[in-house]
């Protein structure tokens, strides 16, 4: 090796001790940093899930007080807060109160529930909206579903329209309903039935070769 190799060496290992003198600490400070943040997270991926599970507790509390028919179970549901777990112990509270014929508390249940989840908002719209038709109040029913896309949701606007006297509308809802639905599936033959008793014929479904 040339000595002018050496000496570059040599001067480049001078710098690299000199950059680490002035700037060591700072380096330290980094690293505990970067394992204080790394600690951080651990904490707080260990605090959600303990949380989650707390959730989850109460969330299956509440619905053992549903089928308890506990006079608490409106005040477990609620304390569930904001979030899915509440409104998915909502749905099943409206569902016990409507078995006991308490429609009122039931609507205003699912009035109350708020949801990101499209397939949540589409059930709670469309079990709204039945109870809504029960109590006469179709116009209002038919604004809930009004720009539903899936086969049950199609089927209450279908129901809704009867209601009013739209028999060309529902005839329109059900014929859209029974386009959506499966050759097997059990729904199939009630939309068929409420499609011929607004005048409607049913398209034979085509076979699947």
């Amino acid at each position: 090796m040339a000595l002018d190799d050496l000496l570059d060496e040599h001067e480049q290992s001078e710098r690299v001790l000199q950059w680490l003198r002035n700037n060591g600490a700072g380096l330290i400070g980094g690293i505990a940093l970067g394992l204080a943040a790394i600690g951080g997270w651990k904490w707080w991926e260990h605090r959600g899930t303990q949380q989650q599970m707390e959730q989850a507790s109460q969330y299956q509390a509440a619905l053992d007080a549903i089928e308890a028919k506990d006079k608490a179970a409106e005040a477990k549901v609620k304390a569930l807060g904001e979030g899915p777990y509440r409104a998915l112990a909502s749905l099943e509270l409206a569902h016990a109160q409507v078995d006991a014929q308490q429609h009122d508390a039931a609507m205003a249940t699912l009035r109350g529930i708020r949801s990101d989840d499209p397939a949540i908002t589409d059930i709670v719209n469309q079990r709204l909206a039945r109870l809504l038709i029960e109590a006469k109040q179709a116009d209002a029913a038919l604004k809930l579903v009004a720009s539903a896309t899936s086969a049950s949701a199609i089927e209450v606007r279908g129901d809704a329209q009867f209601a009013l006297g739209q028999l060309e509308q529902a005839r329109t809802s059900y014929a859209q309903a029974l386009s959506k639905l499966d050759v097997a599936s059990p729904q199939r033959r009630v939309v068929e039935l409420k499609l011929t008793e607004v005048g409607g014929t049913p398209a034979k479904p085509e076979a699947k070769s």
